[in-house]
Parts: C-alpha cells; structure tokens; sequence
C-alpha cells in the first residue's frame, strides 16, 4: 500500500537529491523551463501492431492532424514512431520506418509543431534529423557515437532510454534489485558523458516503464517496479539532465478502465519530478498536472 509515511520517508533518506536543478533548454526557439513547469508529449504511432489503438494512425494525413490536435490540446512535442516496443509484432526496417515517418514529420514540422522521433536505426534518425525533428527517441545503445554525433550536428535533443539489449526489441530480463536507481544512474552517466563528447547539450534520460522485459511480465512485479521507480525518479535528477517518462498501463488492474492508467501514473510520475511525461492521452495528463499544481 502506498502511504504518507513511505513518500516522507523516500524524501528523508534523499533529501539532497529532492532539490537538485537541471539543465533547461530551447527546442525549435521554445524555451523549456522543467525546473518550474513539467511538459507534455503526446504519441502518434504509424505502426499497426501497436495496442494503444486511439494513438494509432495508418496514413500520414491521419498522422499530421492527430499531431496536430494533440498539440492544441497541450502536448509540447509529438512523438511519431513507425515500429511497436512489443516483442510480437512485426521488425519495420530502415527505409520502410523513413517512408512512414518522413511525411508526417514534414507535416507537422511545417504547422509548426516540434516533433520527437522514436528509432534505434542510425540511418532513420539521420534522415529524420535532417528533415527537421527536434528530438530524438533512442530506443537502443548500438552506434550511439554515431548517432549523438548526427544530433549534436543539428542541434538537436536526445532521450536517452534505458535498454538492456542493443535495441527495445531485443532487450533481455530487467535486474530486478531491490532499488532500480543505482543501474539506472550508472548507465544513463554512462551514456551522457558519451552523448556530450559528442557534442549533444540537449538531453532526456528515460527509465524505460513501457518496455518489453520477460521477467517483468507478472502483474505484481511490473506494477510494484514502475510505482517504485515513478516515486523515484527525483534522484536520477541529480545527474543534470531533465527526465522523460513514458506512462504505462496496468491492464489487469484497470480492464475496461485502461484509459485511466495513464493519469494515475501521472501523478505518481508528478511526485516524483518528472519532467516530460510521454502520454497518449494529453488531455487528461494536462488535466492532471495542472490540477495539481493548483494544491
């Protein structure tokens, strides 16, 4: 059960890391103040073996103008991706994912409308930082020089995602320790000191929640992992570089109610300091964040 006296004692036991500042930055000339006011990023899925069906769109005419509503319903950046995290469904190589996402990338880029790209290919998301995407997703630690290289060189931010495998398809089983953070910190400095070698300045680190992990396909285990690790979230903070979750689902204890799992998801990422919640539903996870910013 989560409790009043578990949060107060998370914060006592790491109060130093509860004030720890991070980088803000600019993204096509919008400003990003995540020390005061967290940001939203809503989801457009080009891919047809993904499950969030409201997300999904299969031409890029129904891409651009879901992108475009989820902006003016509060999502700062859309992030567009052409291949599902899920292990069964169907590998989308290189040029098939540059063929999908390039139009609708276009698209929004030309309505004004800052875009994330979500890949592990090198070549995809050098295309696609070329055409003018503002972040991209990384979903895979193979090539990474190369790839922070390309996003350095136009000027780009990246978000960095905690893969236990070369790529989110390919991961192996999640160490499941008593406390996730110590890994997590490791790999994402790991991964900055590369990334800013390379010269990228913009940078997200993602624990990961909705990836495919064998050993974390219990109910229990999954859920109790990603509330553990919502709530402590404000710790990977320290490393200087703003935080990116992606919200999960918990389809059996929601059901018919998995719409609303994103929201309460919400608000434990929220306690936790999060700073761009990766939503399918934006107007519900702005209804959430700005009701509790008013308390």
């Amino acid at each position: 059960m989560l409790t009043l006296e578990f949060l107060a004692g998370l914060l006592e036991k790491n109060r130093p890391a509860a004030q720890a500042r991070v980088r803000e930055f600019a993204l096509g000339g919008q400003g990003f103040s995540f020390n005061s006011e967290p940001a939203i990023m809503g989801v457009v899925n080009l891919s047809a073996g993904s499950w969030y069906r409201e997300s999904v769109c299969l031409s890029a005419d129904a891409a651009i103008a879901r992108g475009k509503v989820l902006a003016a319903q509060g999502a700062a950046i859309v992030d567009i991706g052409a291949e599902s995290t899920l292990s069964n469904t169907e590998l989308v190589g290189a040029e098939l994912q540059n063929s999908k996402l390039l139009p609708v990338l276009s698209g929004l880029r030309a309505a004004g409308v800052l875009v994330s790209v979500e890949t592990y290919h090198p070549e995809v998301a050098r295309a696609c930082l070329a055409a003018g995407a503002n972040v991209l997703n990384l979903t895979g630690t193979e090539r990474g020089e190369t790839i922070y290289r390309a996003v350095a060189e136009h000027d780009a931010a990246v978000i960095l995602c905690y893969v236990q495998g070369a790529n989110v398809r390919t991961v192996g089983d999640f160490d499941l320790t008593a406390d996730p953070v110590p890994a997590m910190y490791e790999f994402f400095a790991r991964e900055i000191e590369t990334a800013t070698r390379c010269g990228v300045q913009k940078i997200f680190v993602d624990p990961g929640l909705g990836f495919y992990y064998r050993n974390l396909q219990d109910s229990t285990v999954r859920v109790r992992h990603q509330m553990t690790t919502f709530l402590n979230t404000f710790r990977l903070r320290t490393l200087g570089f703003p935080t990116c979750h992606a919200l999960p689902h918990a389809f059996e204890y929601f059901g018919e109610e998995v719409r609303s799992a994103e929201p309460f998801f919400a608000v434990l990422a929220a306690l936790g300091k999060t700073d761009l919640f990766r939503t399918h539903e934006v107007p519900r996870i702005k209804a959430v964040l700005e009701t509790m910013k008013a308390f």
